[in-house]
């Protein structure tokens, strides 16, 4: 009986070398999943630093809004306190205008004069309760920055540019001026020691006039 043909068996090596280079032609060599890793890492160390930048802004506003909303609190009252000073000016110019001999004399007119003083008292003391402090320059240093010279005194009493008379009163709200004080500064007498320069150059004015005075409602106009 003739021998019958073997089995054959396809012979698979081509296949397995051409599968090999299908896979090795869809992956990537090892130096682009480098530069991919190092892509990836820069782009997290941006997005990080743009993190932090943010954090930074957000913070900076709340602190600046926390300054505003506190400035806003502090000095609203600024033209409404002003308008009440004129009232205080009135008192004063009723207790000026009233010589201390006649109302030692009359006693109607005493009792009027101190209820007029009392009513000076308490509103300096609502005032003050509401942060307007009045300013008590006289025989101390002439300071532009809350004061306003209306003109000067020859005397050799005191020393020169020394506060010898004031006309009407000044007030602060806060840290700021409200209303500069009238004077009239003394000339001609012995130099006075310099004065310490203030922490802020900008709030100086030009020697005769009121520096940084609170001139509105609005924080940042004043």
């Amino acid at each position: 009986m003739p021998d019958e043909p073997s089995e054959t068996r396809p012979n698979d090596a081509p296949q397995a070398q051409q599968a090999a280079n299908e896979a090795a032609a869809g992956g990537k060599p090892s130096g682009d999943v480098a530069g991919d890793l190092e892509a990836l890492l820069a782009e997290n160390a941006d997005m990080r630093d743009k993190l932090l930048r943010t954090m930074a802004d957000m913070e900076n506003l709340r602190r600046r809004t926390e300054r505003e909303k506190e400035d806003t609190s502090r000095y609203a009252i600024s033209n409404f306190a002003r308008d009440v000073l004129s009232i205080g000016d009135n008192l004063r110019r009723v207790i000026d205008h009233v010589p201390a001999e006649a109302a030692e004399k009359d006693p109607a007119l005493k009792s009027f004069l101190e209820g007029v003083e009392l009513t000076e008292r308490e509103l300096l003391k609502m005032m003050e309760k509401h942060g307007v402090t009045r300013l008590e320059p006289l025989g101390q240093r002439f300071d532009p920055n809350q004061q306003q010279a209306m003109y000067e005194v020859p005397t050799t009493d005191v020393p020169e540019g020394t506060v010898v008379e004031v006309m009407q009163a000044g007030f602060t709200i806060g840290d700021r001026v409200l209303r500069p004080a009238l004077v009239a500064v003394s000339k001609g007498g012995p130099k006075a020691p310099p004065a310490p320069k203030p922490a802020d150059q900008s709030a100086q004015g030009n020697g005769f006039g009121p520096g940084h005075a609170a001139n509105d409602d609005t924080p940042g106009n004043s």
